[in-house]
């Protein structure tokens, strides 16, 4: 599902279920981190991880831990960049050289209908607007999720480019119904605050591209490198 919405440069591995979470092991700073958690999030810990390092063997490079860092943001080895996702028993990595990309952030979530008291704190005025447009013509697909899910992946190519917060109402997101499926699209970001540099590019937007299927949605986002 992670695969298609990203380019030739990034090696995406996903995996589905409770069985394949239990059979993934961690190294011993990995069982560090996670040694009070609850079971659940040990097993959520641990498969997302598998996925990364399965990752790592595609584009050639060893296997090795993946710790969390700054605002729990995973750490790749030096060259890599990347980004995990998790949700109802799905779990997904994404990486590529960070000579082809520049950044990149990948979001699951469950196909459901977003809260409705968390609408509000997640979206700007011309955001549901554009949501009540899309939900007009395709009640079939729980556009406020999915706008949800675009703005995770906004903040995870994000954050390793600046170190900073980004708020959801620091983004303008307009989801886009052009991707050629009735279960596919894209969807662009506007930066509402002065964007990363990139050499001496100052980015002004985020784009990605989103998915909906089997009860789940995806969406991503990959900034190439110059």
């Amino acid at each position: 599902m992670i695969d298609e919405l990203l380019p030739g440069a990034v090696v995406a591995v996903e995996t589905y279920g409770a069985e394949e979470a239990g059979r993934a092991a961690l190294y011993p700073e990995e069982q560090a981190v996670v040694v009070r958690a609850v079971a659940k999030r040990r097993r959520e810990f641990a498969a997302v991880r598998e996925c990364a390092r399965r990752a790592m063997e595609k584009l050639g490079v060893p296997r090795q831990p993946v710790l969390p860092g700054e605002r729990g943001a995973p750490r790749w080895p030096a060259g890599l960049v990347g980004s995990m996702t998790h949700c109802d028993g799905y779990y997904a990595a994404a990486l590529a050289r960070a000579t082809d990309v520049a950044s990149l952030g990948i979001d699951a979530e469950p196909h459901a209908a977003l809260p409705e008291e968390v609408l509000p704190a997640v979206t700007l005025p011309d955001e549901r607007r554009r949501l009540d447009l899309l939900g007009g013509r395709r009640p079939d697909i729980h556009w406020p999720r999915l706008l949800f899910s675009a703005k995770e992946s906004v903040y995870k190519a994000w954050f390793p480019l600046t170190g900073a917060w980004l708020d959801f109402q620091e983004a303008d997101v307009d989801l886009r119904t052009d991707g050629g499926t009735p279960h596919t699209g894209s969807f662009q970001a506007r930066l509402l605050v002065p964007g990363p540099l990139l050499g001496e590019h100052r980015l002004t937007r985020f784009d990605g591209r989103w998915t909906v299927r089997a009860g789940l949605l995806a969406t991503a986002v990959t900034v190439p490198a110059l």
